[in-house]
């Protein structure tokens, strides 16, 4: 039991408070912005998402982590130069080390870009996703949750950069039709057998923010302010809600993107969990944003070994290609460097 009484929980933030009046909605703004200056955590209710829709995509998940291996395996995305489909139990990495999970890694469903001459190599990221064809309902479910996550996240993004003083609007053009979400649908199978217990290690997500839904099971940990990773006890139906590296980047460290990690559930107890990720184009550059506490701003977190780039694109190949080393070894070996 931790004696902080305020690291018992992640502050929680009503998204429906918006729409009920001056004064819950200045309220909102300023739990909002105390909650992305302080913790870069939060927990989100009153989003509107339907219940149907959710149980939808859960039912259609276990099932498909309960297909036979060989038609998961089918999908593995090694097969897929865009990072595209099933990553089997310890193949993708984190810090190096394996994470102790197996997922399937879905994007907007658009046409494969091949980069051409002269062309950034992050082009790569966009093209189809795989998908079971004995499980038809899952494509149906995972493509209209990024559909409806991505209207959550737009609007809370409007509300967040209100509640900071800066214009709502800001970012509108970087998202859009053309914007690059990307949704994981996680298994946690339980301890590893020599007893590791990094379910995912510990890091910071690269967009602008995600939207977690996790199950009853637990196992996220977020590092406060103590220096400690403390449990995020899970809230039904609420989205744990993160800030990314670019809000960081944005606003020159005024807000904070916050390291991060799962500690794998003990024996053999599955954990399922749902990240979305709300991310750009990926030829997004990030621009600073105009805020008026942007003179209060200490810079951006340097980590010299996980350098930031301007255009959003370069972010995430660098993360696919240092998480997924099968499949950048496969398809992107001249993209490899030493470095």
């Amino acid at each position: 039991m931790n004696s902080h009484a305020s690291y018992q929980q992640l502050p929680v933030i009503d998204l429906s408070a918006a729409d009920a009046g001056p004064g819950a909605r200045a309220a909102l703004h300023a739990g909002l912005h105390a909650a992305a200056r302080d913790v870069g955590f939060f927990q989100l209710v009153g989003h509107g998402v339907p219940d149907g829709e959710t149980r939808a995509l859960l039912s259609a998940m276990r099932r498909f982590f309960a297909l036979p291996e060989a038609d998961r395996v089918a999908l593995d995305n090694v097969n897929s130069p865009h990072f595209r489909g099933y990553t089997r139990i310890g193949d993708e990495r984190t810090g190096g080390a394996r994470d102790w999970r197996d997922q399937l890694d879905i994007g907007a469903e658009r046409p494969v870009r091949i980069p051409g001459p002269g062309e950034p190599a992050y082009w790569w990221l966009q093209g189809p996703n795989q998908w079971p064809a004995a499980l038809p309902e899952l494509r149906t479910a995972a493509l209209a949750w990024i559909d409806r996550l991505s209207g959550v996240a737009e609007r809370l993004l409007h509300e967040l950069l209100t509640a900071i003083g800066a214009p709502t609007d800001f970012y509108d053009p970087i998202f859009g039709e053309h914007a690059h979400p990307h949704l994981k649908l996680v298994r946690y199978p339980g301890s590893a057998v020599d007893g590791a217990d990094q379910g995912v290690g510990a890091h910071k997500d690269y967009g602008f923010l995600t939207l977690l839904l996790q199950d009853e099971v637990g196992g996220l940990q977020v590092q406060r302010e103590d220096g400690l990773f403390h449990d995020v006890p899970p809230i039904p139906g609420a989205f744990v809600v993160n800030l990314g590296e670019l809000l960081e980047v944005a606003t020159d460290g005024y807000l904070v993107a916050t390291n991060h990690r799962v500690v794998s559930p003990p024996g053999a107890t599955e954990r399922f969990s749902v990240p979305f990720f709300y991310n750009p184009r990926l030829d997004a550059r990030i621009e600073p944003l105009p805020f008026p506490y942007a003179s209060a701003a200490p810079g951006v977190t340097d980590d010299p070994a996980n350098p930031l780039f301007a255009e959003y694109g370069f972010n995430e190949l660098k993360g696919k290609l240092r998480a997924h080393p099968l499949v950048a070894e496969r398809h992107h070996a001249g993209l490899l460097s030493p470095a």
